[in-house]
C-alpha cells in the first residue's frame, strides 16, 4: 500500500474528503489531488448565500487550509485539467502535457450549470453561480443593480432571490414548473416557500417560460416571457439545473448515463477507476433505482465509503441522503427522498415558520422536510440510519415525543 499512487481528479467536497479519509485510514502511498481552479479547494454552498452577502469570508470558504495538505503529504495540482485517461497504461495526461501514472484513479468531477437556452443569454449582466469566480463577479455587480430576475425556482435560485431581496433589490423569480422546487420537495413545502418569499418582497411567477432576454449596448435590460410579459432586469441570475461532467470518462470508454455509472462500491466499469460525488450515477438504496445526488452529504459519505474500500475494508454505499437550503431566515433540511409520497403529515406551525412534513409511501416513512426544526431533522436521520420504522399513527399523535423515541431507540441499538 505504501507504493501505491492514488490520483483524485476534482477538488470539491468529494475529492478533498477522499484524500483526507485515505490518510485517516492509514494509507501511506502517494496521493495526488488535481483541480482545474487555481484557488485552494473551497465549499460551494455559501457562494449563493453567505459569501455573496458578506457573512462568510474567502478564508471561511476553504475546505482545508494549505497546511492541511502539506502535513498529510497530499500533492495539490491546481489550475490544471485532466484531458485524457490512458486506461491501458494507467496514466492521466494533464492540459500541460504532463503525464501521471496511477494505481487507482478517482473521478470526482462534479457538475456544471445547464446553459440558459434563449436569445440574449450572452448579454452582459447574465450570471450563473457555480464557482468562486462567478460569485466574485456577481458581488461586484450586485450593489449597482436595482431589478433582478432569477430564472429557475430551485434551491440555488431561491437562495439567490433571498439574498437579493435582503439587499433591497426588486426581485422576480421565473419558474417553468407549476411550483418552486418541484423536483425535490412536496407540494406542501413548495406552497410554503412561495408564500414565504412573497412575504419577504420577492415576486414569483410559476408556469412561465422565458422567451428571450433583451438588452441595450450589449447589457441586459429585460426578460421577455412566452406570454408576452416584459420584466425589467439589470441583472439576470439563472439556475435551471446542471449537467454531469462525464465527458472525460466517456472519452476513456467508461459507462456513462446521466453521469458516470458506478456499482454499489462506487467502482466504474474499469476496476482501477471509481467515481464519487455529484457526477456518480450510483445504485441508490432509498430510491430503489440508480441516480445522481447533488449534495455535500452524498459527496462526503461516498468519499469515506470509497476510502474504506481502497484500504481493504469494502462496504456497499447505502447512506441515508440528506440536504439543506438556507433561504433568508428559513433553514430547509431534508432527510430521505420524497419521491412517490402518497401521504403527508404536518407537525409544527407553518404560520410560525417552524414545522416538518413527514412523507409516507404505502405506510412507510420515506422522507421528512423540516423548516427551522433541526431537532426533527436530526431525530429522523438517526432513526433512518438505525433502520427504525416510524408509523403514520405515531406522527399524527400530538403526544408522540419524537426526541424521546429516538433516544430510546439509540440506547437500545447501543445495548444490542
Amino acid at each position: 500500500m505504501s507504493e501505491e499512487t492514488q490520483i483524485i481528479v476534482g477538488t470539491g467536497h468529494a475529492g478533498v474528503q477522499l484524500a483526507a479519509s485515505l490518510r485517516e485510514l492509514g494509507f501511506t502511498g502517494r496521493i495526488v489531488l488535481i483541480g482545474e481552479e487555481t484557488d485552494l479547494p473551497y465549499q460551494r454552498p455559501p457562494l449563493s448565500k453567505g459569501y455573496l452577502i458578506g457573512s462568510v469570508s474567502a478564508d471561511g470558504l476553504l475546505l482545508r487550509g494549505e497546511k492541511f495538505y502539506e502535513d498529510r503529504n497530499i500533492e495539490l495540482i491546481l489550475g490544471e485539467a485532466v484531458t485524457t485517461i490512458d486506461r491501458a497504461a494507467r496514466e492521466v495526461e494533464l492540459q500541460s502535457g504532463r503525464r501521471l501514472r496511477y494505481d487507482h484513479l478517482t473521478l470526482a468531477l462534479g457538475v456544471r450549470n445547464r446553459p440558459l437556452p434563449v436569445p440574449g443569454a450572452e448579454l452582459d449582466g447574465v450570471f450563473a453561480v457555480r464557482g468562486l469566480a462567478d460569485s466574485n463577479r456577481l458581488r461586484e455587480r450586485m450593489d449597482a443593480a436595482s431589478d433582478l430576475v432569477v430564472v429557475g425556482g430551485g434551491f440555488i435560485g431561491l437562495e439567490l432571490a433571498a439574498v437579493a431581496a435582503k439587499l433591497g433589490k426588486n426581485v422576480t423569480v421565473v419558474e417553468l414548473a407549476p411550483r418552486v422546487m418541484a423536483r425535490v420537495v412536496t407540494p406542501k413545502m413548495s406552497e410554503f416557500f412561495e408564500n414565504a418569499h412573497r412575504r419577504r418582497g420577492v415576486h414569483i411567477i410559476t408556469d412561465a417560460r422565458v422567451q428571450r432576454l433583451e438588452g441595450e449596448n450589449d447589457h441586459v435590460t429585460s426578460v421577455v416571457l412566452a406570454d408576452g410579459r416584459n420584466i425589467a432586469a439589470d441583472l439576470v441570475l439563472y439556475g435551471i439545473g446542471v449537467l454531469a461532467n462525464s465527458e472525460l470518462a466517456e472519452a476513456a470508454g467508461l459507462e456513462v448515463k446521466d453521469g458516470i455509472v458506478v456499482d454499489e462500491f462506487l467502482a466504474t466499469s474499469d476496476p482501477a477507476i471509481s467515481a464519487i460525488g455529484d457526477v456518480a450515477n450510483h445504485p441508490n438504496v432509498q430510491a430503489g433505482t440508480p441516480m445522481r445526488l447533488e449534495s455535500v452529504q452524498n459527496a462526503v459519505d461516498q468519499a469515506r465509503c470509497l476510502a474504506a474500500r481502497l484500504v481493504g475494508k469494502p462496504a456497499a454505499y447505502c447512506d441515508v441522503p440528506w440536504f439543506w437550503s438556507d433561504q433568508a431566515n428559513l433553514k430547509l433540511q431534508m432527510v430521505g427522498l420524497p419521491f412517490g409520497t402518497d401521504q403527508t403529515i404536518l407537525r409544527g406551525d407553518p404560520e410560525a415558520e417552524t414545522f416538518s412534513v413527514f412523507c409516507f409511501k404505502e405506510g412507510r416513512l420515506i422522507a421528512v422536510e423540516s423548516v427551522n426544526r433541526p431537532a426533527d431533522h436530526m431525530a429522523v436521520r438517526t432513526l433512518m440510519k438505525l433502520g427504525v420504522e416510524i408509523r403514520a399513527h405515531q406522527v399524527e399523535d400530538p403526544d408522540f415525543d419524537l426526541r424521546a423515541f429516538t433516544q430510546a431507540q439509540r440506547k437500545a441499538a447501543a445495548q444490542a
